[in-house]
């Protein structure tokens, strides 16, 4: 007979959790390494009082802001090739929805992370209860179906029974490569507080083996003759060659073929920057390098890419007549793009047969294609040369000069935490990467936000590293709150807050289709009403200080090298602070290399929007359509 125990829901789930563990090409380790939790009613007589229980086997870290706990989670599994995660309780009602942006970046980016919302009550006794949505044609829908959509797996769990099938597909979900992103357990507040037998064997340690598929023969040798067919073949590397820790395997394909290698934002580090065939970032924020030979590419090979618009320069970059698509990616759905020919298969085995085969046949190409992007690549690292030089140490710095300073200072163990705003292009463009996984840009939802929480989960998965998070003051102000996480548990990350006045980024993309950047700067009101006054007098410097951080100012290009120094040494929660040149000189960086479909409209009397309709109907007509 089975033996049993009695526990609460909430008890077999904490217990449950911390003996799930991942294991791939040998290496062991737990899947859910810790969890977050802020708690209220409808989690903290259950899931907390289960965290209390079994604090033994289970961390628990406090978060400020539910949005940034997913963060924080997902800057872990990250860091940790996505082999694990945390999990993030929440009470019901605002709790839980405020879970929902961070939901949406990890499935969008294909990382786990396991959602532990409170419900409302399964049992109803007192109806509605506090916080509770009421939805008059449907009972059983309460604000975490918001959940739903940007869940990868979702289950709300009403009787204690159904725990055991839920928490099993929610592993399997987590550690399935092709399927994992935010995992959703809805937790009906009375539910999780139920006493229940359990079978003994729901607690032994199981261990999830995250597969490495490897190709087809068929579709390889399609993809051996396509490559060897193909005079100017170029590789974009995505973010996927990153989770399958495919970079050697990348970087010997490249020796051994010649090919070149340009990188999505979520790829970039796939090659070290210094590498004979990296090429640099591609795409609406990509260098001409890539850019250039990505136009008059006869054949790219995907790796690990989801192709998004800002890679295809929403269909305009991949021109040649003729020009194939070859996709190496785990996922068959990623695999099918752009009419491609699909080599469903983990990036690092499919790279490593190709690599066999093509050697096999001693193919290479051509010498004069291997010189032309070399020759290119550097005249373009030239040009970055001179947006980090500061000729004038004692002036206020542009956007590429901080950059410029951190990139002169970092080696190889630093990582570069950024998310959104004006600097993932610079970073894209600009940004020498010299490891793997020192460039951490979240692109592919580029949260505002994001920076900061995610900081800290990538110095808790390596805490002997230097973690620096980026942001502008648009960014910092939608998410500083976790500054005071920081501070609380001594994870000595550094912020990098560079004050531009507004919302940079997009005041240049509001400028370039016609909207005049309006609604972009952060200033006073003026005598028209508009926001065109003088800029607002925020000190986000005393703002962090105030929230225990330790705060370096610098007003020149020389005090922001000295403060960079000092930050990267300290070990304890470090910001250093800049004020950068005015917005029409906030980057620096060279323009745009592709073009970006962002619609402009179609009628207005503004000559601005005009001008900027005419410019966009001229880019639209370049669009391909790959079939």
């Amino acid at each position: 007979m089975t033996s049993t125990t009695r526990l609460t829901v909430a008890q077999a789930l904490v217990r449950f959790l911390a003996a799930q563990y991942t294991e791939r090409d040998g290496v062991r380790r737990r899947l859910i390494g810790a969890t977050w939790g802020i708690f209220g009613h409808g989690n903290v007589a259950g899931v907390g009082q289960a965290l209390l229980e079994y604090g033994d086997v289970m961390p628990y870290h406090q978060g400020r802001n539910e949005q940034a706990m997913v963060h924080a989670a997902v800057g872990w599994a990250r860091q940790c090739n996505r082999l694990s995660t945390h999990a993030v309780t929440t009470s019901i009602g605002p709790g839980a929805t405020n879970l929902v942006t961070g939901a949406a970046l990890a499935t969008v980016n294909r990382l786990p992370v396991l959602l532990l919302p409170g419900d409302v009550f399964a049992t109803r006794p007192a109806d509605p209860v506090l916080q509770q949505l009421e939805v008059p044609h449907a009972g059983d829908t309460s604000v975490n179906d918001c959940l739903r959509p940007v869940s990868k797996y979702f289950d709300r769990i009403t009787r204690p029974e159904a725990l055991i099938p839920a928490v099993l597909q929610a592993m399997r979900v987590l550690t399935d490569p092709v399927e994992t992103g935010a995992v959703t357990l809805a937790l009906p507040q009375d539910v999780q507080a139920e006493a229940h037998d359990w079978p003994e064997d729901l607690f032994a340690e199981r261990t999830w083996t995250v597969r490495r598929p490897g190709p087809d023969p068929v579709e390889f040798a399609e993809a051996v003759q396509a490559i060897r067919a193909a005079r100017r073949p170029l590789v974009v590397a995505g973010g996927g060659v990153h989770h399958s820790r495919a970079e050697d395997a990348l970087a010997e394909f490249a020796g051994t073929t010649g090919i070149p290698v340009a990188s999505t934002q979520a790829g970039k580090g796939s090659l070290r920057w210094d590498h004979p065939q990296d090429v640099g970032g591609i795409g609406h924020t990509g260098t001409a390098t890539a850019d250039e030979l990505a136009r008059t590419a006869d054949l790219v090979i995907g790796v690990g890419t989801r192709y998004t618009d800002f890679t295809t320069a929403s269909g305009t970059l991949f021109i040649r007549d003729g020009v194939r698509f070859l996709n190496l990616n785990i996922a068959p759905f990623d695999g099918h793009k752009l009419s491609g020919l699909p080599l469903v298969a983990d990036a690092r085995s499919g790279l490593e047969e190709l690599t066999e085969a093509l050697e096999m046949h001693g193919h290479r190409v051509e010498p004069a294609y291997v010189a032309e992007y070399t020759e290119d690549k550097e005249r373009w690292e030239q040009r970055v040369d001179a947006c980090f030089d500061a000729d004038e140490p004692d002036i206020r710095p542009t956007q590429t000069q901080v950059i410029g300073a951190l990139d002169a200072l970092v080696d190889e163990s630093d990582v570069i935490v950024n998310a959104a705003g004006s600097l993932p292009g610079d970073l894209h463009r600009l940004w020498r990467s010299r490891s793997r996984d020192q460039y951490h840009v979240e692109y592919g939802y580029s949260c505002m936000g994001y920076e900061i929480p995610a900081a800290i989960g990538v110095k808790m998965a390596a805490p002997d590293r230097a973690v620096w998070a980026l942001v502008s003051d648009g960014t910092y102000l939608m998410m500083p709150t976790e500054i005071v996480t920081a501070v609380q548990e001594g994870i000595a990350i550094k912020v990098l807050i560079v004050q531009n006045h507004g919302y940079a980024s997009i005041g240049g993309l509001s400028e370039s289709v016609g909207g005049e950047r309006f609604g972009t700067d952060y200033r006073y009101r003026s005598e028209d009403g508009a926001y065109t006054g003088a800029p607002l007098p925020v000190d986000l410097a005393a703002n962090a200080a105030s929230l225990g951080m330790c705060v370096l100012r610098a007003k020149t290009v020389r005090d922001l090298r000295r403060a960079l120094a000092e930050a990267r040494a300290a070990d304890t929660p470090t910001c250093v602070y800049v004020e950068t040149q005015t917005a029409d000189t906030v980057s620096g960086a060279p323009g745009t290399q592709a073009w970006w479909d962002v619609p402009v409209a179609e009628t207005a009397t503004r000559s601005s929007a005009v001008k900027a309709r005419e410019e966009y109907d001229r880019h639209v007509s370049t669009r391909r359509r790959h079939l």
